[in-house]
């Protein structure tokens, strides 16, 4: 038992990340402030610091218990430092004051690494954009107050929200078949590449909307489409290609908590069904899975079975280090079942005020030895950033991707990390 009376229970999704982690396997991702002035490093250390008195949840370390881990009150001073390593890069405590987050900066942009065990992208966001509103008000003291900052209410709220919505009868989601795992030669030195595609949010909706889909359904084709003409058909591919898309539960469930609280649905588009090869068919057919899938009732099934696992008295009396071991051989085998991620956190909202200052947001989640590119979104104004984050050495799926949207009458710019070379498609 932990000797602190200031600690607190990781929520159902955050017991498995310190377990199944390490330094192959981050189980980091990142949410970046793009702003219209270069950023000053004094003024964002104080920045964080001011917050994190606010947002106290944030503040917090992780202990090692005799059956899970556990978070405990972080008193150490927040190290913020120049972006120098790759992104979505294990987070190590002991260079890092215990803290599981971390904070950089890099010309004109801030970066919040941060730790899947703390929050989840939606509370992330949360986070990033009170340190971006304090670090505009410091640097603009005459254009602001201190009204704005009391005005803005913050919950400190880590209620464990799975352990409340969780249906105890629900019957288990059906498991599928395994997924086509992207191959390839990998960047040397574990190295990251980066690829932001730049979209005009405007014709993308338009787009969306002749269509008869949503953007999430239209980009989550489009990701299949790619990885179908590129990856897929190079190497023969003959497993179905699969998109794990997370759910932010909280449009289904009544929750102020800033713990996780998230669950996830998984597109199975089997490519050998000639019809998919199509774009309009593959777009309808995306649509129809996502209507199947995307229903309380179904998530509610992947939710409580996630949670009745992490509820199991067997489970529960086994000791962490053999934990450890179990957690890591089952993770292996389940992220067999996906071929990518694609994480859609959707418009980021601004006080009228604090848009002046800002370019735009980003959001990178950590690729892996399996899942080996990545994809997430987030909007801001009339830009909407695909974020595509590779361990492999080509960009044959990005360039498909950025050759379907051109092809589709949209347009877009692509920035890089530097690690890859990469053509952007002319008009």
């Amino acid at each position: 038992m932990p000797k602190s009376n200031n600690w607190r229970r990781l929520d159902n999704s955050a017991k498995i990340f310190p377990i199944a982690s390490n330094k192959k396997y981050s189980s980091v991702f990142r949410l970046s402030a793009v702003l219209k002035e270069k950023v000053d490093p004094q003024i964002l250390k104080k920045s964080v610091e001011l917050v994190l008195k606010n947002l106290s949840s944030f503040k917090v370390k992780l202990k090692k218990g005799l059956f899970w881990y556990y978070f405990e009150e972080n008193h150490k001073k927040v190290i913020i430092e120049k972006e120098k390593i790759y992104p979505c890069k294990y987070i190590d405590p002991k260079i890092n004051n215990d803290y599981l987050f971390k904070v950089t900066y890099y010309e004109n942009k801030i970066n919040l690494d941060i730790f899947h065990s703390l929050t989840d992208g939606n509370s992330g966001i949360i986070f990033l954009r009170e340190i971006v509103y304090t670090y505009i008000e410091l640097a603009h003291p005459k254009d602001f107050n201190q009204k704005l900052r009391t005005q803005r209410k913050l919950s400190n709220n880590t209620e464990d929200d799975y352990l409340k919505n969780y249906n105890k009868k629900s019957k288990n989601a059906k498991g599928g078949k395994k997924a086509y795992i992207l191959k390839g030669k990998k960047l040397p030195l574990s190295a990251i590449g980066v690829i932001h595609v730049n979209i005009n949010l405007e014709q993308l909706k338009a787009k969306a909307k002749e269509k008869g889909v949503t953007i999430t359904q239209y980009l989550t084709a489009c990701i299949i489409y790619a990885i179908y003409n590129s990856n897929y058909q190079k190497f023969k591919g003959k497993k179905p290609i699969k998109v794990c898309i997370p759910v932010d539960l909280k449009k289904y469930f009544k929750s102020e908590t800033v713990s996780n609280f998230f669950s996830y649905i998984t597109v199975q588009a089997n490519m050998n069904n000639t019809e998919l090869l199509n774009f309009d068919n593959l777009l309808k057919f995306v649509q129809g899975d996502f209507n199947k899938r995307l229903t309380k009732e179904e998530i509610s099934k992947t939710m409580s079975a996630n949670v009745k696992l992490g509820n199991n008295l067997f489970i529960k009396l086994i000791p962490l280090f053999l934990k450890v071991i179990i957690v890591k051989l089952s993770y292996m085998e389940i992220r067999r079942y996906t071929t990518t991620t694609f994480s859609n956190i959707g418009r980021v909202g601004i006080i009228g005020e604090y848009q002046k200052y800002i370019d735009k947001f980003l959001m990178l989640i950590a690729p892996e030895s399996v899942e080996k590119i990545k994809c997430s979104a987030c909007s801001f104004e009339n830009n909407l950033v695909l974020t595509f984050t590779s361990v492999l050495k080509d960009t044959d799926v990005e360039q498909k991707f950025f050759e379907k949207l051109k092809e589709e009458g949209i347009d877009l710019y692509v920035e890089g990390n530097g690690v890859h070379d990469f053509v952007i498609p002319e008009d």
